[in-house]
Order: C-alpha cells, then sequence, then structure tokens
C-alpha cells in the first residue's frame, strides 16, 4: 500500500538526475522460473490461504492468478539472469545516506491462466524512480521495478513491485526499556523470587518432579499440589541462538540467546552474558545471575531479570 503521506521536497535534485538513468535498464533478462507450474504448490498456496475453489483442483486446473509472483522466484541460490543495474542503483541510494528501505506497494495484472506444465520465463525492468519524497519514515524515494511474465510468446502477467529508499528520520523518542515479562496467577511466585534474586524451580508434591516453566498442574502425575526448591544457580548452555535480525530498540544486536540446562535438571531460556555471542558454545559452563534494567525514562519501576554468565573463555 502506497504512503500516502509521501511529499515533494521541492526541485528534482542532482542525486535524481542520476538516479533517472537507470530507468528502462534491465534488472533480470530471459530468466526462467525454476519450477513448470505444478500441481503440489498450487495445492500447498490453496491450502495456506483458505482458498478452496474448485478452479485450482483436477484434471482442468489452473493456478490461482495471485500466485503469478511465486513461479519466479529464485530462492537462495537466485537468477542468473539478474543484472547489476539494480543493485548499482541501490548501491547509490546506500552511497547517499538512503540506508533503509521498506516496501511499499506492488500491483498485479493477469492476462493469460497459468496450467500445471506451464514452464514461465520473465523479463524485470527498473520501470521508474521518484523525485525525492519526505515520508514520517524519513526522505528518500520511491523505486519501481515491472515484471513481464510468459508462456512462450503469451504474456501471463505483470508485476510491479515499488519500495521506498529512504535515509531514516532523527529518531525522537527514547529508546524503551527492555519488554517486560507478563506475569500471571501461574508464575507470580517465581517473579516474586527472581525480585529477591533467587531462582525457584516447581516441585510437585506428588512425584517430586521438578518443573520450568511453571504450570499449575505436574506434566508427570497430574497432581496439583506443588512447592518449590531454589536453584543453585549452576548450568550449561544445552542450545543457543544468535539474533542479528529482526533489530529491537531495547536490544543490541547480535547477542546470545540460549537454553540453558540447570544442575537440577530442567531448563530454562534466557541471556548468555560474559563472553562474545561468536564464542558460545553448547556445553559452556554458565552461572546466574540477576540483572536489573532501568526504565529508560519509561517511567517504569526497573526490572529484574535472571541472565546466565560464562564461567570459562569470559571477557
Amino acid at each position: 500500500m502506497r504512503d500516502r503521506t509521501a511529499a515533494d521536497t521541492g526541485a528534482p535534485d542532482e542525486l535524481w538526475a542520476r538516479l533517472k538513468a537507470y530507468e528502462g535498464r534491465a534488472a533480470t533478462v530471459a530468466c526462467a522460473g525454476k519450477d513448470p507450474v505444478n500441481a503440489p504448490m498450487i495445492r500447498h498456496w490453496c491450502e495456506a490461504m483458505g482458498d478452496t475453489n474448485p478452479a485450482y483442483e483436477g484434471p482442468d486446473a489452473v493456478a490461482p492468478p495471485t500466485m503469478l509472483q511465486a513461479w519466479t522466484m529464485g530462492g537462495l541460490s537466485g537468477h542468473e539472469g539478474r543484472t547489476d543495474a539494480y543493485d548499482d542503483l541501490l548501491t547509490l541510494l546506500d552511497e547517499a545516506g538512503c540506508t533503509s528501505v521498506v516496501a511499499t506497494d506492488c500491483e498485479q495484472e493477469y492476462l493469460r491462466a497459468l496450467r500445471p506444465g506451464d514452464e514461465v520465463v520473465f523479463d524485470a525492468v527498473i520501470e521508474s524512480v521518484s523525485e525525492r519524497k519526505t515520508t514520517r519514515l524519513g526522505t528518500g524515494y520511491f523505486v519501481t521495478t515491472r515484471m513481464d511474465v510468459r508462456v512462450g510468446a503469451d504474456l501471463a502477467g505483470t508485476h510491479r513491485f515499488r519500495i521506498l529508499k529512504y535515509a531514516p528520520a532523527a529518531r525522537r523518542k527514547p529508546r524503551p526499556g527492555r519488554p517486560r515479562p507478563v506475569v500471571n496467577r501461574d508464575n507470580t511466585g517465581f517473579w516474586e523470587g527472581v525480585a529477591r534474586h533467587r531462582l525457584l524451580i516447581q516441585r510437585c508434591t506428588g512425584c517430586g518432579t521438578l518443573r520450568h516453566p511453571w504450570l499449575p498442574g505436574c506434566n508427570e502425575c497430574g497432581g496439583l499440589d506443588w512447592d518449590t526448591v531454589e536453584a543453585s544457580g549452576e548450568g550449561t548452555v544445552h542450545s543457543y541462538v544468535v539474533m542479528h535480525h529482526p533489530p529491537f530498540p531495547a536490544f543490541d544486536p547480535p547477542y546470545a540467546v540460549g537454553l540453558i540446562e540447570l544442575t537440577e535438571g530442567v531448563r530454562m531460556v534466557s541471556n548468555v552474558v560474559g563472553v562474545p555471542y561468536d564464542k558460545v558454545r553448547i556445553g559452556l559452563p554458565v552461572r546466574l545471575e540477576f540483572r536489573r534494567y532501568e526504565g529508560a525514562g519509561t517511567g517504569e519501576d526497573p526490572l529484574v531479570l535472571p541472565v546466565f554468565r560464562a564461567t570459562e573463555g569470559g571477557a
């Protein structure tokens, strides 16, 4: 959907004159779809979309028109027919400070039904570059590409895709504080313990099974009665991921999020600290510590969270 807040900033600028030179240049030339139009992909698409139209089933099936772009996707390996023009255009915008991008709208026109067995070929061209625009996101340029999809000599459809490459507007809001956990009647005791710098684990009084996260009943015996034991704080990294994207204002990626196996036998998710993110490994010994996070100008009370510090190879 097009950003309706866009407005001209004035006369065409020097950069825009350079960008305009890319209009009409090919972005992709004579690319063949990775797969022919086929019934399994049509079925998966219809199941995902909840589309039960009988026209997409049976021996005379056609592909849903809105699948047009699906038959042109290059996957991780991309397409051999891709040119440098589009990348050069984006590089020029990056160098001018328009380092952020957001998709704004797409338009499709359907001219011929696609059927299983059809093999598509497509070309893409840089159709237009707008004059400099100012939006609530920032100031930049709208870039539109047009893809023509063919089966043999027949034009099956066109796909226009528009992005805004822009220089982000200056942030005025303070950086938000760390997201706060959802506290309810099932886990209140856990968070009360954390506030007192104690990591409490639920224990079923019927069968003695420890459990985390906190639950109203025991998964082993179904018992509803429980008490708690305090964790020693020792553990190892059972598994982990390194978060790069999407960025979130309260965090500084990249950072490691670990599934920690405590010596008591239960596992919990938390941050791994005290070691560079690329040095975290499975089996890394860690020890519990409690960190205090301020409200960062939000007016909220400070937040205490359990994290786990590497006990070897730490910085």
